[in-house]
């Protein structure tokens, strides 16, 4: 059955309410369709509510054996299909098929894992600090969980499963623009037996389904990750109903290059995390602060790196870049790398257009802006895109500094071979998570930024307790 243009309601694959429209969802390495949804409607928000609502009587006071068991066959059978969505996400965002494959795909699962070993260990009940209370840690209620279009399981998963492990019930909006490999979870869903209303799907657009739950009264909290001006819009909306919001928004992440670090490294970990995904990542490095005394020298190595990449049909196997997700985000990057130029930076390579090999889809050429001062263009606004700009800095003080002057907070790199100065810098970072030379989170790291990058935090235990509220029994 095409269930593309259904609904997952209460348990079952249900038609959209009158009202709904139909979308293309765009390959874009062919800017051709690949499947029509139906953008739903307030109305369609009603029902799942109303479904959630009913659903949240019993689920909210299930056992934790019983929200493991539903996990652990969610993940089973999230195992057995990862192939199937790590080509969904390749046709519906245009990552490639091997980095899906080895890379998103594997998210879902891993974040899973994660969750269920957070739910196994959490102290719903304990005693206060003082011994005169009990503390019970409670679902929140019926959430609203709007995720992008990026990640596209991996958000999903982060919000979906530590709702169902808190005792939430919930409604998911994935984007619009990548919605079919959270179609598929659904049906994984139901088919490991999740009872009717615990899960709910209604596809739609921000203005529709988006603004319905973040306005809707029977709906105690919103998740959601995407842009902070739509994290700023969602809140705003949310605000007449005092519901909880929690906010992963945009950054505009810092790289630290200290001239003690070992350069290979640093020039290949920095195009590894700028560029991965496309470079359609919110806590992707775009902005390399290099220590002045070897900027010469990390100019030419990150410019023989990027010159080195390959940008290709998503849908082929290879360690290739692939386009971006569609042609809005196309013009926005185009005229980024435009205003680069026309502000004085120095175009390293790359530029404005696509690859010279590709006359369709939404391709990048990868670029590399070199003196780029902070106050920039390409240097305040968030890119999502294969696009970095290198820093020069003197002295500890003035590469901390630049790296801190944006509104996001969301992510922090360092490269540096003295411990002492890593921990130092991290510790003046203002920013959610430091990466250092290259290392990656686990699982159960928190996920979340400061200032405009959000607030909240994903993963493991942090997020299964974004989704609970703590009652006070005074006896």
């Amino acid at each position: 059955m095409d269930r593309h243009r259904q609904f997952y309601i209460n348990g079952k694959w249900v038609e959209p309410e009158p009202g709904a429209t139909g979308f293309d969802v765009i390959h874009p390495g062919t800017e051709e369709p690949v499947a029509t949804i139906a953008l739903g409607t307030a109305a369609d928000v009603d029902k799942a509510v109303s479904a959630a609502t009913s659903a949240f009587e019993s689920w909210g006071w299930s056992s934790v054996e019983d929200r493991i068991e539903l996990l652990r066959k969610i993940t089973e059978l999230y195992k057995k299909r990862s192939d199937e969505f790590a080509r969904l996400m390749a046709l519906e965002m245009g990552t490639s098929i091997t980095f899906s494959r080895e890379v998103q795909a594997p998210c879902g699962d891993g974040h899973l894992e994660a969750v269920m070993e957070a739910l196994a260990a959490h102290e719903f009940e304990r005693p206060s600090m003082r011994g005169g209370s009990i503390l019970v840690d409670e679902p929140v209620g019926v959430v609203g969980l709007i995720t992008p279009w990026n990640w596209p399981i991996n958000q999903v998963i982060v919000k979906v499963a530590p709702a169902i492990a808190a005792g939430c019930t919930s409604i998911l909006k994935p984007s619009e623009m990548s919605p079919l490999s959270a179609l598929l979870l659904a049906e994984i869903i139901d088919e490991a037996g999740c009872p009717p209303g615990v899960f709910n799907l209604v596809n739609g657009d921000g203005p529709g389904v988006g603004e319905a739950i973040s306005t809707h009264p029977g709906i105690h909290m919103v998740s959601f990750t995407g842009s902070t001006r739509a994290g700023i819009a969602i809140s705003k909306a949310a605000a007449d109903t005092v519901k909880r919001v929690a906010l992963e928004l945009g950054g505009k992440s810092p790289n630290l290059v200290f001239a003690d670090a070992d350069l290979d490294n640093a020039a290949n970990a920095a195009i590894a995390d700028c560029f991965i995904n496309n470079g359609q990542s919110c806590d992707a490095p775009s902005r390399l602060i290099i220590e002045k005394s070897v900027y010469p020298e990390m100019v030419e190595r990150v410019k023989n790196v990027v010159n080195a990449l390959e940008v290709d049909d998503p849908m082929k196997e290879g360690e290739h870049l692939g386009p971006v997700v569609n042609s809005k985000q196309f013009e926005h990057i185009q005229r980024l790398i435009q205003a680069g130029i026309d502000e004085g930076a120095t175009l390293v390579c790359g530029g404005t257009g696509r690859p010279a090999h590709l006359n369709k889809g939404y391709y990048i050429r990868p670029t590399v802006f070199a003196d780029v001062d902070n106050d920039m263009t390409i240097a305040r606004e968030e890119v999502f895109g294969p696009v970095i700009a290198l820093i020069p800095f003197e002295t500890e003080d003035e590469g901390i500094r630049i790296a801190n002057d944006t509104v996001y907070g969301l992510s922090g790199f360092i490269h540096s071979s003295d411990t002492e100065r890593v921990r130092r810098v991290a510790s003046r970072l203002r920013v959610g998570s430091v990466n250092v030379n290259g290392a990656a989170a686990d699982y159960d790291v928190p996920f979340g930024g400061y200032k405009q990058s959000g607030n909240g935090k994903e993963n493991g235990a942090f997020g299964l307790e974004e989704f609970l509220e703590t009652k006070a029994i005074n006896m």
